[in-house]
């Protein structure tokens, strides 16, 4: 997979695994990922379907409407990457936090709701469900924060509070922040996932 790497500076603290919205690339958020965890390697990665030129990371059938095939097989295939590049790049495969947003966001669910020992926990801004339907792994413990807006046209609130309830029912420790927004991702959300990600790792 298209990808970017960079060394962090604190062996400490787990990799971040960076993954973009509709549109974006392996480097949209490394910004955001220093901001969360300044001395974290990161490893951010671009999504591997085309809709209409623009990268994301599964194919969805319509706006909201996922193509579930293509988002289990695209789910393995991210984790699989991950495990190369932990042994390219000599990081532990098993200290790896995903920072997603949006399409990024659904990706990284996905790896929570198919593959529980893939992340060691995530920050998801503006996610929607991934799957209904399916029994969820035991993720007892894994920390999660979900930032979310009140305004979202695209992301309705009501998605957000039944992930975070799904993710609980499942054992994850859960932090639901609401800002008055719409799908946009804001410096204050950011600065709410940092502090939340200095807390907890």
């Amino acid at each position: 997979m298209i990808h970017h790497f960079e060394k962090g500076t604190d062996p400490a603290s787990p990799t971040l695994l960076l993954l973009h919205g509709t549109g974006g690339s392996e480097r949209d958020l490394a910004g955001v990922g220093r901001m969360i965890s300044g001395g974290s390697n990161l490893l951010g990665v671009r999504g591997n379907v085309s809709e209409n030129g623009m990268a994301r990371f599964f194919r969805r059938l319509a706006e909201g409407v996922f193509d579930e095939e293509d988002l289990v097989f695209r789910t393995r295939e991210l984790n699989e990457f991950i495990a190369e590049a932990a042994e390219r790049y000599g990081f532990d495969r098993s200290r790896v936090a995903a920072v997603g947003y949006s399409n990024g966001a659904n990706i990284a669910a996905s790896l929570l709701f198919h593959l529980p020992d893939s992340l060691q926990g995530a920050v998801l801004f503006h996610p929607m469900v991934p799957r209904r339907g399916i029994p969820l792994p035991d993720l007892s413990g894994t920390p999660i924060f979900i930032g979310a807006g009140r305004n979202d046209p695209l992301c309705p609130p009501a998605e957000s509070e039944e992930l975070a309830e799904l993710l609980a029912g499942a054992g994850a420790d859960v932090r639901l922040h609401w800002e008055n927004n719409g799908h946009q991702l804001s410096r204050s959300e950011v600065l709410q996932a940092a502090s939340w990600f200095r807390e907890t790792f």
